[in-house]
């Protein structure tokens, strides 16, 4: 919001501009949109809706997610948003828009005055319909439904029961709310491919001795996340004991709680596999987006190895 003025005044100098020929419409017709009372309604609904969903959305950007905050901060994000579609919320809001227009010298209009929708929606259109109910029913709620619905899609209750039997399976937070017969449960209820009763029964068992032994155990201590906990099982040899343990942390890896490295998948996808390269094999596809995605670690290994290593595969014609 701090860069309206400075937008503003580019706008108003180039609409202004006698020398700037077509860019000048631009200008007028984009000094137009920027002053309206619309558009100011939209610019500082955004601006609340995204600085309430900000921290959310960057805990689900990391690469090592924390679990425990992601589970507070999925609670937290959903209450806020609430707070922001109920009466009170939409007065404090409203305010806001208005405090901001007359702060700017931007015209208010009558809201009680009758709205015309557009296009095919003007048919159905209610009685009575005035420029506040558009602004509030159809724009602002609308809106955080739309994010209200995603966030209760992603985050359902499956996830959300998964995502809690997560943070307590994880040494660190000390075990405060870990049930051994309840993650047994949940297994149950989600997980009925992949352990038969026998082996939720064996789990049982299995969890009980983990939590015994992750509470003597410095190495056990060390992991904050899913991830590095069943990499630390893998390290410490202690997969080959809690095998089943090792099988539901990997199952629990798996959950959708943010699509971001996936987004960051098909975005290499789209890099490599081009208009001039769509006739690439699976293989070499695979290899490629592999080394994309882990740049990271692929930039530590020194290209005199990588160049070592492909000499050494076969005999070459020339030297490399």
């Amino acid at each position: 919001m701090h860069m309206f003025n400075p937008v503003r005044v580019v706008l108003e100098n180039l609409a202004a501009d006698s020398s700037a020929g077509a860019n000048r419409d631009d200008g007028d017709t984009s000094f137009t949109y920027l002053t309206s009372f619309e558009f100011v309604f939209i610019l500082c609904m955004m601006k609340e809706i995204l600085e309430t969903s900000e921290d959310l959305g960057k805990a689900l950007q990391k690469k090592a997610q924390d679990i425990v905050n992601a589970v507070r901060l999925v609670h937290s994000t959903k209450v806020l948003l609430e707070e922001m579609r109920s009466d009170e919320g939409w007065e404090l809001f409203i305010g806001n828009v208005v405090e901001f227009c007359v702060e700017h010298d931007i015209d208010i209009p009558d809201m009680e005055e009758l709205y015309i929708l557009r296009g095919g929606r003007a048919r159905r259109q209610p009685d009575h319909f005035t420029r506040e109910r558009y602004l509030r029913v159809e724009i602002f709620r609308a809106t955080i439904d739309n994010q209200l619905n995603e966030l209760n899609l992603r985050f359902n209750e499956k996830v959300m029961d998964l995502l809690s039997i997560s943070v307590t399976l994880i040494p660190r937070n000390g075990f405060t709310s870990f049930n051994a017969k309840e993650i047994c449960s949940m297994v149950e209820k989600y997980y009925p491919a992949d352990f038969t009763q026998q082996e939720r029964y064996g789990l049982e068992i299995q969890l009980n001795h983990f939590a015994a032994d992750a509470k003597k155990s410095g190495d056990l201590k060390k992991p904050i996340t899913i991830t590095s906990l069943c990499r630390c099982l893998v390290e410490t040899r202690r997969d080959r004991i809690y095998n089943l343990l090792d099988r539901l942390l990997r199952l629990l890896v798996t959950l959708p709680v943010s699509t971001a490295s996936a987004e960051r998948a098909f975005s290499s996808l789209k890099i490599i596999k081009s208009r001039l390269r769509n006739r690439m094999e699976d293989d070499f596809l695979a290899d490629s987006l592999l080394l994309q995605i882990e740049r990271e670690i692929a930039s530590k290994i020194p290209c005199e190895d990588i160049i070592a290593d492909f000499k050494s595969r076969k005999n070459r014609r020339s030297y490399l």
